[in-house]
Order: C-alpha cells, then structure tokens, then sequence
C-alpha cells in the first residue's frame, strides 16, 4: 500500500537514523552471525523447496527455468466481488503474477481457508503466479489492531492444508509492510522468527519477506541485515521485496538500492511501486522498470483497484479497457509487463529456453580518462534475444562485475588515474542464460591531476559476517583541499553499511566517498579521518589502489 514517509519519521539526512542502522547492523551481525545459505540449509529439518525456489539469488521454477514476476497488486480482501473479472483482466493485459492482498482478521475480515483456496484456483484458472499477502501487519502509530508477524505466520500455518501441494503456483508474502515506521531492532528477529516458524510447520513455498518503514526501508535495516535474515532460512528459498515510492527520490537511489541486492547475491524485486507521474515527488517509474528489466528483477505495480494510484480509470467502472496513465505506462510501456512477462512453464509457457547468447565481439576503448574510460562491443545474437550485457573487470583467474548495460556501449568510472585494466563482456537473454565471455581489452588510464595525498586504511575491529574500517585522508600538497571525492574498489564483496565523516555511494565493488560538513577541508600537512561499518564473507583484503578527486594517492 502506498505510504509517504511519516510526518514523525526523521529525514535521511538526519544523524540519528543513521545512527540506529548502524548501532542495530552492528547488533543484529554480532548476535544473529551471517552464517552463509548453504550452512543454514546443511541444518535443514527436511523441508525443502519442490516448485517455486530460490537459486544463485534468482526465482527459478521448479524445472530450474529462470522465472521473473511481473504483475500488479489486486485489493481481494476490499473488493471480494471484483477478483474473478479482475485476475482475467490482469492475465488479458500480458501480466504473469498477482500479488492477491488479504487479511487475517486484526483489521480485517479474514478471508477464510475456503475464499484463499477460490482465490489460488482462479490465479491457476488465468495461468498467474499467485502471490498471497497478509495486509493486517502494516503499523499505524498506535492502533493497536495491526497484527504481527507471528501471528501473520500462525494465519498461514492455518492454511496449510489449502497450501500444501500449490509451490509452483503459490508465494507467501509473510506480512505487508511489518509495523510501518519500525525502529531498526524491531524488524530483523521477528522476521527471522516468522521464517523459522513457517519453516518448522513444513511450508516449503517460496516467502517474501517485505521490508519496514511502509516497506521503503529508508533506515536500510533490510538492506544492512538481509543477509541474517536469508541465512536464517533452512531451505533457501526467501526472496526480499522492496516498496519504491517516496524515499526513492533520484534513479541513483533506485538502482543502488537494487544493485546492493544483486551484488550480494540476495534475491530481490520490487513488490510495490507507481503511481501518476511525479505527483509525490517521485522519480519517473520507468526507471524503476528499466533497472528491474536490465537486472532480471521482478516488479509487482501498486494498484489494480482500491486505495490510490488506481492502474484502472475508476470513473469508468473497472473496465480492463480503460486504463489510467499510470496503467498505460506499466503495462505498455517499453519495460512495462507487456513487453517483458514471461508465462511460466507450468501454466504452459513451454520449454525452458536454454540456448545461451553468442559470444560478444572483443571490446574497443575509447574516451580513456584518469577516472573512466566508454567500451564498445559488436553485439551477441540469441534464438530469443539478448536482454543485456555485464561488464567485468578480469584480474588473473578473477572477474569484478563493473557495469552492465542493455545496449553495446558502456561508460566504466570510478577509475584510477594511470592505471592498467582489463575488461571483458558477457550477453545475457531473458531466461538468465550468459554466454561466453568476449575477448579482454586493455586500458591504462590517464594521468590525473597533480595532487598529493595519502589514504591510510585499517580494520578496527571484525566479528562474523562484518567489521568497522578507518580511512584517513592526508594533505601533503602546499594548499589546503576543500571538498573531495575519495575512490577505492572491494576485492571480496564488502559492503559498506553506514559511515560518519563522509558520505559514501557504492556501485558493485566500487566506492565512492564524499565529505561530512566537519572533514570538508584538509589543511596543508594535516588529514581528516572517515570511519564506518561494513558486512564481509569469509575473506577480508583491504583495498590498495585509492583517488582523491580522480588523482592517485600514496597509501600509508
């Protein structure tokens, strides 16, 4: 359900949002660890996914077909008599999920045992992913009647006998938007609970958990404690879902909130988003459906009927012919479902396409500077058609994943100045099938500007799955720096959780920061110092090669 951040809620820029995220990243690593997700399913009860799963961070079917949702949001429990005609009309327009909303009685209604088994035998009947939600766990301040997520997974352990048999065509979304504007602790231990829980009754299906703050996650505790919540899984088979509306402001934020997810092999989709365009004060939608379309996400838009942003022209009675602007954009749009669903193969949808792409044609550079350099490619075929590509950075036996794009030319940035790169291109299709990687192309960067500076890096402290680092910027130029922009690049998929002294944007491996108020200048012979937390795998190698406003730095 659409929510704007509350009135009450502190902005991002305020410190102590920040300090939360990162006080409760800090807790919730230390005690839940970050086992990974094949140790957490080696502790498996027995339960194990046979439709629908989660493999390699991707939503496959059970036939090991690579499956991704694209759909809309249907009110069931407010518009019990328009879901027959409205799942025909979803499946009419090209859509190949629903996400069907429901109650389980604190706010609501419940729908009972008897209404949920109707409503998965129409999903069936119109050839949709049925993805089933409880509405009644979204927070309102102090109402008392919105539910929890214990008690939402007591609600689906009572439909199991309705359940059991339905995980190719069935997804548990556990609880909508859990407590609405939630402190950072209270999110993490009672999703991993509700998952355990659903597990040890024998729920095999694939759940989706959603995130707090009206599912927007504007505190970034899905993001920072995704991983525990996944590990916590004994089956694996846990997809996160993402509410875009207004705390994603620029497409920068979309796509790194996305790509945050892909880089760290967590599966992710957009399970509500949209609306008129920019009557929030939202980024334009496309570029939540281009991202979702480049990275193979799925996206469920929000709402076919009821509540706001209608997909429909309410005025005009439901009629599927009658689409809003907003409906015309997310169905017919050039990254809409139309374009970009795919049925699955147990409604009929076919063999699993198989048949990877060609191999692309070996990169060109051009445009070379200290900091980026553009790449283009002759393009790859396939027997259906190549979606996108992936850029990786090739060091000896190691590839870094640096960029992706759907057409066959990239800008690579965040370079450093004077130094030697190699860069290859795989194409991907639909289907998530990855060809051969292209021939290598060597680029040195240029040289920067003549700056003197050193970065001194350290680990303050590790602890399972995380640590806390220390970057200290020094001056040993004859003027005083005002305003920076330092840049470094992970070699083990660290990822930087929170920071004080400076601000910092990650894409991939790459990491960008920029400065706090207090650590904008560095005088002549003097440093500023940036600390912040991060989550680590098994290995934890510094980084050794940093710039400072594009220029190389000494490391100390």
């Amino acid at each position: 359900m659409r929510r704007t951040r509350s009135t009450t809620s502190t902005s991002r820029e305020h410190p102590l949002p920040r300090l939360l995220a990162a006080l409760a990243t800090l807790l919730g690593l230390v005690l839940a660890g970050t086992a990974s997700p094949a140790a957490a399913r080696a502790q498996s009860p027995g339960v194990q996914a046979t439709g629908l799963h989660i493999s390699a961070g991707r939503l496959v079917e059970g036939n090991g077909s690579d499956f991704v949702m694209r759909g809309v949001n249907a009110a069931h429990t407010w518009y019990p008599g328009r879901t027959e005609q409205s799942l025909a009309d979803i499946k009419a327009l090209g859509a190949n999920t629903v996400r069907v909303v429901l109650a389980d009685g604190h706010r609501w209604a419940a729908n009972s045992a008897s209404d949920v088994a109707n409503v998965v035998a129409q999903c069936k009947a119109n050839r949709l992913l049925c993805v089933l939600e409880v509405h009644d766990t979204t927070g309102y301040g102090e109402d008392s009647a919105a539910g929890t997520l214990d008690e939402a997974a007591d609600y689906w352990i009572g439909l199991k006998d309705v359940l059991a048999g339905q995980e190719n065509y069935v997804v548990i979304n556990v609880g909508n938007e859990p407590w609405g504007n939630t402190a950072p602790d209270g999110w993490t231990a009672p999703t991993i609970a509700a998952v355990k829980k659903l597990r040890n009754a024998g729920l095999a299906h694939t759940l989706m958990v959603d995130a707090p703050n009206w599912g927007q996650d504007w505190q970034g505790v899905m993001r920072a404690n995704a991983r525990s919540v996944y590990a916590a899984d004994p089956t694996g088979n846990l997809i996160f879902s993402i509410h875009m509306y207004s705390v994603f402001d620029t497409a920068q934020e979309i796509t790194d909130y996305l790509n945050a997810f892909v880089d760290a092999g967590l599966p992710l989709l957009i399970g509500e988003f949209g609306g008129p365009a920019d009557q929030y004060g939202d980024p334009d939608e496309d570029t939540m459906m281009a991202a979702a379309q480049q990275l193979r996400l799925g996206y469920l838009a929000w709402s076919w009927s009821g509540n706001t942003d209608p997909i429909l022209d309410l005025a005009l009675g439901f009629d599927q012919n009658q689409l809003s602007s907003w409906g015309r954009r997310v169905f017919n749009g050039v990254n809409g479902i139309a374009q970009t669903a795919k049925e699955a193969s147990v409604f009929g949808g076919g063999s699993p396409d198989t048949q990877a792409p060609t191999a692309p044609g070996t990169p060109n550079a051009s445009a070379v500077t200290a900091t980026s350099a553009t790449l283009t490619w002759p393009a790859a075929t396939d027997n259906v058609g190549v979606t996108g590509y992936d850029v990786v950075r090739v060091s000896g036996a190691t590839e870094t994943t640096v960029a992706a794009s759907t057409t066959d030319t990239v800008t690579v940035t965040g370079l450093a100045a004077e130094t030697a790169y190699t860069f290859a291109v795989y194409a991907r299709d639909a289907a998530g099938n990855r060809s051969a990687r292209s021939a290598t192309v060597n680029v040195t960067t240029a040289k920067g500007a003549d700056l003197s500076c050193s970065v001194g890096y350290r680990v303050v402290g590790e602890w399972p799955g995380g640590f806390q680092g220390e970057l200290t910027i020094g001056n040993g130029g004859t003027t005083a720096i005002n305003g920076w922009r330092l840049g470094f690049a992970f070699t083990d998929g660290q990822t930087v959780t929170s920071m004080w002294g400076g601000t910092p944007q990650q894409t991939g491996a790459a990491v960008t920061v920029t400065p706090a108020s207090y650590t904008t200048t560095i005088p002549v012979g003097g440093s500023v110092t940036a600390g912040f937390l991060a989550n680590k795998g098994a290995t934890n190698t510094a980084p050794t090669v940093f710039t400072l406003n594009g220029s190389g730095c000494a490391t100390r």
